[in-house]
């Protein structure tokens, strides 16, 4: 299989070009950033998006505000696309439904590579049905380039989805603008950006007289190799031309 890395120069993206470049099966053929050269794992970074040309599966890690127009190129290359770039909301997703069509070649979005990510979503679907109001609070680096992460919006919409009558009879007034959080679909996400954390979700669900906590951590990228490999490997015999999240590989549908 050849792959090849978009938004290479980054951190997930540099990581993801490393281990693609030791894992068994995949040819690691090409890298594009925009902005940057230099090489991973000898292979070298190119700011031309023709060195993705020929690429079986490319996987795109690249800023928010280029991804759509990356996605069109990757496109008419006639490549399979895993989509690791945050910041999937409802039209975008129906702009990609509309360029990707009947295929050939897929597309797959992916909030979160992490696993025990994809799990907390699971479990807060689960969940969500039984208490009448809930949180999500998330904690990031303070380089990432968007709040609230695609995370705690996928997180948000799939409670929704389940719960879609969160109760908001609260006395509280916001003294300062966005105390309270910013709403998706009825539950609030509180966003917290500093040094030194990584990628960190609390959902909480509240109800008489208690409280249930959802608690995810990732302390090192690492954690993210193992989804981005099965997306990878798994991308181009998906059942539809565009799907979202690792739920389907993992046995969660």
């Amino acid at each position: 299989m050849k792959v090849g890395v978009a938004g290479a120069s980054g951190q997930m993206g540099g990581l993801t070009a490393s281990t693609l470049f030791e894992a068994d099966g995949i040819h690691l053929i090409g890298l594009y950033d925009a902005h940057t050269s230099g090489n991973i794992a000898s292979v070298a970074i190119s700011q031309d998006r023709s060195s993705l040309d020929g690429c079986d599966v490319i996987v795109e890690f690249s800023r928010p505000e280029v991804v759509m127009e990356n996605l069109e190129v990757w496109r008419q290359f006639g490549a399979s696309v895993v989509v690791g770039t945050s910041g999937f909301d409802a039209d975008r997703l129906a702009a990609l439904e509309e360029l990707w069509g009947n295929g050939p070649a897929n597309c797959l979005v992916v909030p979160n590579f992490s696993i025990g990510a994809v799990l907390m979503m699971r479990i807060a679907e689960l969940v969500g049905p039984h208490y009448p109001v809930s949180e999500i609070i998330e904690l990031h680096h303070d380089r990432k380039a968007d709040a609230p992460s695609g995370t705690a919006i996928a997180t948000a919409r799939r409670i929704a989805k389940v719960a879609p009558d969160q109760v908001r009879d609260t006395d509280s007034e916001e003294l300062y603008g966005g105390a309270l959080g910013a709403e998706v679909e009825g539950v609030r996400i509180h966003s917290v950006r500093l040094p030194g954390l990584v990628a960190h979700q609390r959902v909480l669900f509240g109800g008489g007289g208690e409280v249930l906590t959802i608690s995810h951590d990732t302390i090192d990228r690492s954690s993210f190799m193992p989804g981005m490999l099965l997306a990878v490997r798994s991308v181009g015999s998906q059942s539809t031309p565009l799907a979202v999240g690792l739920d389907s590989l993992l046995g969660l549908e």
